[in-house]
């Protein structure tokens, strides 16, 4: 098993990046290939004293940021003579080298630079990031939290088949439940997009449950939750910030209050503490970014060491589990709309 990851993702690169692959080598036994500038990351590599770790850099001399965005970042996601570390790891898939490719780096430089440089799998015609949210039961896959901001009825359903499918080969979950991000659980409810997208899910052969609300999320009545981008980046970014608020008032409540107050505080921290755990992103590590032709995990950019190991944990399990092998079939199955031509995984010079 052979793994990328791209060694100027993290918003701290290359540090976390080259420290966390060291760990994931060491622990999950998987070869990394780690790419970056090789001048700042091979000390680093040296430094974590890898021994005979199966632990590779390969050279890219450029790089994709936040700074990068519009026609700019079009092309340095899509020419073919591409330096920058995304598209050479990415590459790296295309070819076979590697199974998989994990960044915390920009998310939409990410998307895009997967989108054309391995095209889509047939009858998908765009990506969708699709994280793990934890759920009063466990968790739920939400799909898509930001690859895809704009989109039409017939994306929602390509996002259901495609999270269907990984909640069930990665997550175990045996005929999953499928809802649909709507501002009420009636049918009829929500903007055009929703109204639009209920009929098509409907009447799909997926387990479709209907509507679900933010609250029956986070309760745990859906395994799949679909949603388009721009909703469900807000979703995911609000819930990581009231969890993030809630820890933090506890904790400024602890340190304020009386002894016993405190004395009683020590009693439940450890309850507190698995509670940050459940909610913590850096224990999953990245999402998988389906629908394209190849995997592909995207991690938040404020990634640690901890995060990246477990990045390429979810990714080696993904590969384990023959992800994108059943991604095809179900997609192939299930959906007969055919592809954009961008699906042959062409690369424009």
């Amino acid at each position: 098993m052979r793994i990328v990851v791209d060694a100027m993702g993290s918003d701290s690169y290359p540090a976390p990046d080259v420290a966390g692959s060291v760990m994931a080598a060491r622990e999950y036994g998987v070869e990394i290939l780690l790419v970056g500038d090789e001048a700042r990351v091979r000390p680093l590599l040296e430094a974590q004293n890898p021994g005979s770790l199966p632990i590779r850099v390969v050279h890219a001399p450029e790089m994709l940021t936040m700074e990068d965005k519009g026609m700019a970042m079009v092309l340095k996601a899509k020419r073919k003579n591409a330096k920058n570390s995304m598209a050479v790891g990415i590459d790296l898939v295309k070819s076979g080298e590697a199974q998989a490719f994990v960044t915390a780096g920009n998310t939409g430089a990410a998307a895009m630079t997967a989108y054309f440089r391995l095209g889509t799998i047939p009858g998908v015609e765009r990506p969708a990031l699709a994280p793990l949210f934890p759920t009063r039961t466990g968790h739920c896959v939400v799909l898509d939290v930001g690859a895809t901001p704009d989109c039409k009825p017939e994306y929602l359903v390509q996002f259901a088949v495609m999270g269907s499918a990984y909640a069930e080969q990665v997550r175990g979950v045996r005929n999953p439940r499928v809802g649909l991000l709507a501002n009420g659980e009636e049918g009829g409810k929500g903007n055009q997009l929703v109204k639009d997208a209920y009929p098509l899910l409907s009447a799909s052969s997926l387990n479709f449950i209907g509507n679900v609300e933010p609250k029956e999320l986070i309760g745990g009545a859906a395994d799949v939750v679909v949603t388009d981008g721009f909703s469900g980046n807000i979703l995911l970014k609000s819930s990581e910030a009231v969890a993030l608020f809630l820890f933090e008032i506890i904790k400024e409540k602890l340190g304020s209050a009386p002894v016993w107050v405190k004395a009683g505080g020590a009693l439940v921290r450890p309850t507190l503490r698995s509670m940050r755990k459940l909610l913590d992103a850096s224990e999953e590590g990245a999402a998988p970014l389906l629908g394209v032709d190849g995997l592909v995990f995207i991690g938040h950019g404020r990634s640690d060491a901890l995060a990246i190991k477990n990045a390429v944990r979810v990714a080696k399990l993904a590969a384990d589990a023959n992800v994108l092998d059943s991604l095809r079939g179900e997609i192939a199955q299930k959906l007969s709309q055919p592809s954009p031509i961008i699906s042959q995984g062409q690369v424009t010079a």
